[in-house]
């Protein structure tokens, strides 16, 4: 299906042949007939890809600080690598979609297969949008109408938050596209608006659609023009839709209202605020967060539940229908604001309108429609990787960050054939694919894992997927290469511990791995060179200095990433494993923060006599290195600093290892397992080891 991507490395945008999705739980598929150009947004995206670093940096002055730690922490080059890494992954434009459903997910029942829908769907044939952020669309709305949904909610929610009623004076500084939707929107009210801008045809339809103007073009004075407006006592509101980084909207609206005038943020604008602008007054002054109430929740918008409309009249999802309303109504009219049109081929050259210097306002992309299916594969030729002849053939589930910049790198320099790669919405694994050279791009993972070309299948998914996906792999035939953690439970575990067995006793147990890095870091191979002279206990102190995730974050949701302990905390059991080089048998917790558990002190012992600590601390400075372990035996210290660095205290004939970068082991565990492939070996890590961890780690994270 073709797709609209936009580079932020370059800026460039193009028209991508792309897998089309499926059909997701909880969530709708879509056939696209229009979207809409959010020309405010959108334009902001292109000019950031097509700046140079040097202006990327100045725009996200938060994200350089960020930078900066990680190179006091993990080094320069890898610091680069990560950055080059985010940058050069297209971005899916697009959140303005009317279309059709052609599919139902389960727990979206209240959809059926035909009807017309608007959605925040990008801009591509067939999107697959969460239920929260789909409604119907009334007949007498078309759909050029209907792709104006989404900007009309974002124009209601602005609304809504300055809590206008009937008769109050309120102004609208900058008039594209959601600004002409709240000016309409304010006179449905009952409100009398002023709108303010430099574009003379915005005035003018803003005149037309029954509001007063300043025309900052002819110099006009809209502090003077406001004060006149509200009949000398200061405005009630303002709504600022502008998109500029000065501050001056923010200062005017300030002089232009009332005591007590509410002033709503709904553009972007410029925030450096004076106080005694809003002192003397007593200003509100809010930022209003996109469509309303549910934006960013992935309660709502990912798993689909509804706050009760008792408690929550407007979410984002209501507002739709209100904005559908409106326009059914013919009180909302967006047809004065279409300035051109283009079919989705022609992709390009409406984002080159937009960010150029002609005029336009509403740019609307068109869809041919279609009942052939769309397809879930497609072929990537260009810049496919050679491999040399009898290379195992590998196949990918999951496409992310972490895959693209470490784990399809280190498999690719270990010499496979990159068959094929699966991702749920297409665009990341297509970019994986022309990167790295896969032959095929897919979005259907079960034909992934059963291709026949492959002999192995790398999942590099969300935790909750791991021993679903597992399990079919090894049904497969496969040999299965999993990031960690192997799976979140004990019941989870022993299946994969049952089905390993059965094919073992059959004898056609593939291999099976899970991406236990650590121990296949330099300095940590150099360490279990060191402690094979002595066979004394060890006394291991591990600290990771994990820092805060938010709680809203995937890998704290318990069942989707089972928290931080057994979706991190597993590396540290395992590598205190390895180096220990006995079974656990006695392990414990104790958690800091208990709504979290990432601040966690986890001590275990091992049947040799050896004991190890991991300290796993959220509550750290970015600026110490992450992960530091020390090892006690037989009057001697081992010290490693972030697997950089290693130093010896009483080792005869060792004093320090220094790497010029951080290595992590994790091409050196992707080649162990490569090199099984190769030659018959066993996996490369037992499957007893692999069954130990993950039990201490579920029991650890379910006693903290």
């Amino acid at each position: 299906m073709k797709q609209v991507l936009q580079s932020l490395k370059s800026g460039m945008t193009e028209v991508a042949d792309v897998p089309a999705p499926g059909t997701g739980s909880g969530a709708v598929l879509i056939r696209t007939a229009r979207t809409l150009i959010s020309s405010g947004t959108e334009r902001m995206l292109v000019d950031f890809g097509n700046a140079n670093l040097l202006d990327k940096a100045r725009q996200q002055p938060e994200r350089v600080g960020m930078v900066l730690d990680k190179v006091k922490t993990d080094g320069l080059l890898p610091t680069i690598a990560a950055v080059q890494n985010k940058l050069d992954q297209p971005l899916p434009l697009g959140y303005c979609n009317v279309g059709h459903v052609i599919g139902v997910g389960s727990g979206a029942v209240d959809f059926v297969i035909g009807e017309r829908v608007a959605s925040n769907g990008k801009h591509a044939e067939v999107v697959n949008v969460p239920k929260n952020l789909c409604v119907r669309v009334p007949d007498r709305v078309s759909d050029d109408e209907a792709a104006f949904t989404v900007l009309g909610a974002i124009a209601l929610q602005g609304i809504r938050l300055a809590q206008p009623t009937l008769g109050e004076a309120v102004v609208v500084t900058g008039l594209g596209l959601v600004g002409l939707m709240t000016v309409q929107l304010l006179r449905a009210q009952g409100c009398r608006v002023l709108g303010i801008d430099f574009d003379p045809a915005k005035l003018a339809l803003a005149r037309q659609f029954g509001a007063d103007v300043v025309d900052l073009s002819r110099g006009e004075d809209p502090v003077r023009h406001a004060s006149q407006f509200s009949r000398d006592r200061g405005v009630d509101a303002v709504i600022l839709t502008a998109s500029t980084s000065s501050s001056e909207p923010v200062h005017q609206a300030a002089l232009m209202c009332r005591q007590r005038g509410r002033i709503v943020l709904v553009g972007v604008v410029g925030l450096e605020l004076a106080r005694e602008d809003f002192y003397r007054k007593e200003l509100t002054f809010q930022v209003s967060s996109s469509y309303g109430p549910g934006r960013y929740d992935p309660n709502y918008e990912d798993k689909g539940h509804d706050y009760p409309v008792g408690f929550v009249r407007w979410t984002q999802q209501r507002n739709f229908e209100a904005v559908l309303d409106m326009m059914a109504d013919g009180r909302l009219d967006v047809k004065p604001l279409i300035s051109h049109r283009f079919i989705i081929d022609r992709a390009a050259e409406a984002y080159a309108l937009i960010t150029g210097d002609a005029p336009s306002l509403g740019v609307l992309l068109e869809y041919a429609g279609t009942d052939a299916p769309a397809a879930r594969a497609v072929k990537v030729t260009a810049g496919a990787a050679a491999a040399s002849a009898g290379a195992p053939g590998v196949n990918f589930v999951g496409a992310g960050n972490y895959a693209t910049a470490v784990l399809i790198p280190a498999f690719r320099a270990a010499g496979v054939r990159l068959q094929a790669i699966a991702s749920q919405s297409g665009v990341t694994g297509l970019h994986a694919a022309r990167k790295f050279g896969f032959a095929v791009t897919s979005t259907d993972t079960d034909s992934v894992i059963c291709d026949t070309a492959a002999d192995a299948v790398v999942i590099t998914t969300r935790h909750d997927s791991h021993a679903r996906l597992v399990q079919q792999a090894l049904r497969a035939g496969k040999h299965v290469f999993v990031e960690k953690p192997l799976c979140l439970s004990h019941s989870e575990l022993d299946e994969i511990r049952t089905l390993y067995q059965s094919l073992a006793i059959a004898g056609n147990a593939p291999r099976l791995m899970v991406g236990f890095n650590r121990r296949y870091a330099p300095h940590v191979q150099r360490i279990k060179q060191l402690l094979a002279s002595t066979n004394e206990p060890k006394s291991f102190v591990m600290t990771v200095n994990a820092g805060v995730l938010p709680v809203e974050h995937w890998t704290q949701d318990r069942t989707v990433g089972g928290g931080r302990i057994l979706g991190e905390g597993c590396h540290f059991i395992d590598l205190l494993l390895f180096l220990a080089g006995a079974p656990i048998i006695l392990y414990q917790g104790v958690t800091m923060r208990a709504q979290t558990n990432d601040t966690v002190s986890m001590q275990l012992g091992f049947a040799d006599g050896s004991i190890g600590t991991i300290h796993y601390f959220a509550n750290g400075s970015k600026t110490f290195p992450k992960e530091r372990l020390d090892v006690f035996v037989a009057g001697r210290v081992l010290h490693l600093d972030n697997y950089r660095k290693l130093h010896g205290y009483g080792w005869p004939g060792f004093k320090a290892m220094n790497l010029w970068k951080q290595d992590k082991g994790q091409s050196a565990c992707a080649a162990a397992f490569v090199q099984t492939l190769r030659d018959g070996r066993p996996s490369p890590i037992a499957f007893d080891d692999l069954m130990e961890v993950s039990r201490v780690t579920i029991a650890m994270a379910e006693s903290v």
